[in-house]
């Protein structure tokens, strides 16, 4: 790691990075991707040691109060976070400005500040979202092996529903011929209603793969799946979006489930409802981008 001191925080969409940069070695992670010009080694996180200061301006200057995402592109509870608590210092940014957050995560870390969602929950809206990809432990360890696995993070969503924080799941991505089955699908979508997720986001049932995040990606196939990648290149080329051959039937099962339980489901939807502010006080929604 190593830190930097940034220009800016908040993104035009309300969202922010406090790190660049990621150590939880997911094979398919689409941040490797060279478009993001990124001028250091991806492992070697660069610490935006200035954000909570710049996020105070920042959010002191606004008109009107929203949702401020976080986790887009950089996981806000690296290891390195139990130290720097940066992402911490933001969330009491956040709570003493009243605005709202949605947060992605792979980490169970997220628990030390439950107090803080909490309180930021009684006056707006907190969400924790986690990504599930795998139902299978072992193969969850290949796929993401620098992070608690699916079980622990499905334990931790419990957690924050319990404690009335709202919950969500980024169901994705979806690989296919390695994860592409209805099996890992409903074992997922079994968490997910334990759990008492309220939104679900899928963009679809497979993989995204361009420059940067491809030749990493590849790499490990041949590490971890023997002749996988020359059946990807097989079957994909150079595409960009690689779509299971089972996409309808999974994406149909999704939608059926969903609407059962009235689970938001559907990336327009669900991103739509994870950006919604409420002001409990006042009792309205607003849209973050109002």
């Amino acid at each position: 790691m190593h830190e930097i001191k940034a220009k800016s925080i908040l993104s035009a969409q309300n969202g922010i990075n406090v790190y660049r940069g990621c150590t939880h070695g997911c094979i398919y992670c689409d941040s490797r991707s060279t478009c993001y010009q990124m001028d250091h080694a991806f492992e070697d996180v660069a610490v935006k040691a200035n954000a909570p200061e710049l996020l105070e301006d920042a959010l002191r200057r606004k008109r009107r109060r929203c949702m401020i995402g976080t986790g887009s592109m950089c996981d806000p509870y690296l290891p390195l976070e139990k130290e720097t608590q940066l992402t911490r210092r933001c969330l009491e940014v956040i709570d003493r400005c009243g605005f709202g957050v949605s947060v992605l995560t792979k980490s169970d870390l997220a628990l030390r500040d439950l107090d803080l969602l909490k309180r930021i929950n009684e006056k707006t809206k907190a969400v924790i979202c986690t990504t599930f990809t795998t139902y299978d432990e072992d193969l969850c360890r290949i796929l993401e092996p620098n992070v608690c696995t699916t079980r622990r993070r499905f334990e931790m969503l419990k957690t924050m529903h319990e404690n009335g924080i709202h919950t969500g799941v980024w169901l994705c991505p979806i690989l296919p011929f390695i994860n592409d089955t209805e099996e890992n699908l409903r074992g997922l979508l079994d968490y997910c209603f334990d759990a008492g997720v309220e939104v679900i986001v899928n963009f679809g049932m497979g993989v995204t793969l361009r420059d940067g995040d491809r030749q990493y990606f590849y790499a490990q196939l041949d590490k971890h799946f023997p002749g996988m990648k020359e059946r990807y290149i097989r079957t994909f080329g150079e595409r960009y979006e690689c779509s299971s051959p089972n996409a309808r039937r999974l994406a149909a099962i999704l939608r059926e489930e969903c609407a059962a339980r009235h689970i938001v489901c559907g990336a327009e939807k669900a991103m739509a409802w994870l950006m919604e502010f409420e002001d409990r006080q006042a009792g309205e929604q607003i849209s973050l981008f109002s």
